[in-house]
């Protein structure tokens, strides 16, 4: 069995990244980009395992399985992904990336509106209305209300098409998210970047696997 280790690799006899481990267990050809899983959900496991100590790393084993077939084009998996990345890297990130991860905040949660059809347009602005944040974003951005300020009056200028969103919005905030807790005062960020997947995971699971009802939901967040 390859051993988890930063960076590509060849073949399994050098090692493995988290999803060449998982392209491995799946029966795909050997990448870090497998077809099996949603790719910004692959996206952050790679960054995820390259940026954990190598001593924690051998940590994330248990979760390879858990994301083979994880697969969608839902633009609310890319939102809920990037939400759960920019709320759980906001509280601790320093103060020069605050700003960039609350406006990831709001981008993804109007996202999610929009898509969930809650979201309406203001009248002859062709802009939404402001969206009532879920929980977790009303807990993130209370704690950093400087930046949640600036984030708002930005985000009230400017509205991001679908298309953008998941080329350039969320992948972003999954990058800036690992940086900043990475990067954060912290004692121990690899604890918090696999709960972080461990996180992403468990949403990602609600969304694609669920088939029990006609609009599959998250159980959160509760949006009040």
């Amino acid at each position: 069995m390859p051993v988890l280790s930063r960076g590509r690799h060849r073949n399994p006899k050098r090692g493995a990244c988290f999803m060449e481990l998982a392209s491995y267990l799946a029966g795909e050809r050997w990448s870090d980009h497998p077809a099996c899983t949603h790719p910004l959900l692959a996206a952050l496991a790679r960054l995820v395992n390259d940026n954990t100590s190598d001593a924690n790393r051998g940590r994330l084993v248990r979760l390879v399985p858990s994301i083979i077939d994880l697969a969608s084009d839902d633009l609310r998996v890319d939102a809920r992904i990037a939400l759960r990345c920019a709320t759980t890297a906001l509280p601790v990130s320093a103060a020069e990336r605050q700003l960039a991860l609350a406006v990831s905040v709001l981008a993804a949660e109007e996202m999610l509106a929009r898509l969930d059809g809650s979201a309406s347009d203001q009248p002859n602005s062709g802009r939404f209305s402001p969206i009532p944040l879920s929980e977790e974003s009303q807990l993130a951005m209370a704690q950093v209300p400087h930046a949640a300020e600036q984030a708002r009056r930005f985000s009230r200028a400017a509205r991001i098409t679908e298309k953008g969103f998941r080329r350039y919005a969320a992948p972003n905030a999954v990058q800036l998210s690992v940086v900043g807790i990475v990067q954060a005062c912290i004692t121990d960020p690899d604890t918090l970047l696999r709960n972080l997947l461990t996180g992403v995971i468990e949403d990602c699971t609600a969304l694609i696997r669920d088939t029990t009802t006609e609009t599959p939901r998250l159980p959160t967040p509760t949006r009040v």
